[in-house]
């Protein structure tokens, strides 16, 4: 055999096994910068943004109309769950989206909330959110 034609067989091989290396090491690499911001999303609390957001839906001129409250759930983040609740001392009680499981991000809060027209309560909004 000529030596063109050993050159010819090895260079192709050659290429081939820096390719398959070089995305291997990209694949690594990836999973490893996945698993960093997973980690990352998982510690972060993302409740209190969100009631944030809930609040300022509920809200007019600073008073928290609970009739509204189905709309605060517009303000759950994609790809999460939550539970919005308000509450008032005399035993009124406004919740909407399912029932939070235990351990989750909550944030609680005291508001102004209207009970009737022209009556505002001292309550406590409560936003629960989780993946």
């Amino acid at each position: 055999m000529s030596r063109s034609s050993d050159r010819a067989t090895t260079e192709p091989l050659a290429a081939l096994v820096a390719v398959f290396a070089v995305g291997v090491g990209l694949a690594l690499y990836a999973g490893v910068l996945d698993d960093a911001f997973d980690t990352l999303n998982r510690d972060r609390n993302v409740a209190a943004p969100t009631a944030d957001t809930v609040e300022q839906r509920l809200s007019s001129a600073g008073v928290v109309d609970p009739a509204r409250i189905d709309v605060a759930l517009d303000a759950i983040p994609a790809g999460y769950h939550g539970s919005v609740t308000v509450t008032v001392s005399d035993g009124g009680r406004w919740n909407a989206g399912p029932t939070a499981p235990a351990g989750v991000d909550t944030d609680t809060r005291t508001v102004s909330v209207r009970v009737a027209p022209g009556t505002v309560r001292r309550g406590r909004l409560r936003v629960r959110v989780w993946r």
